[in-house]
């Protein structure tokens, strides 16, 4: 498979929690991350997915929010994944950070070369990915 989001993800569906047009689906990438989507029920059947079913996630860069200093802080965002900066590709305008997870996953969010600068971010710096539920795009191999 090809495709041009950044983020690809393998995991098992841990939980489906199926509402009238949408089901919350959890998939469980390792003992430390889970990453929650919202999608239609049509989108679970077609999909065939079930607790145990190996699937992926797809998240564009773009919709990756990057924070620092999370401690305490309460968010709508039903995914916030802590990590560490492993490398910073600064463009004209926007940069590449490139974050390790705890289970060695690499995230990749796309944010402007100001919001570099304003994180205070570097390589080895704490940060936290925030991305919603409905921005996480779904898909098993058939």
């Amino acid at each position: 498979m090809k495709t041009s989001a950044r983020n690809c993800f393998y995991g098992e569906v841990s939980e489906i929690n199926t509402g009238a047009v949408n089901d919350e689906v959890k998939l469980k990438l390792n003992d430390d991350t889970i990453i929650t989507a919202i999608i239609t029920h049509e989108s679970t059947l077609h999909l065939g997915l079930a607790v145990g079913t190996k699937a992926f996630a797809l998240i564009k860069s773009s919709f990756i929010i990057l924070a620092s200093e999370m401690d305490n802080v309460k968010v709508s965002t039903r995914n916030c994944l802590s990590g560490t900066v492993s490398e910073i590709h600064k463009g004209a305008v926007n940069s590449e950070v490139s974050i390790t997870l705890p289970g060695g996953e690499q995230l990749v969010a796309i944010i402007t070369n100001d919001s570099v600068q304003n994180l205070t971010l570097s390589k080895g710096s704490k940060v936290s990915a925030l991305f919603k539920a409905s921005h996480v795009i779904l898909g098993v191999n058939v």
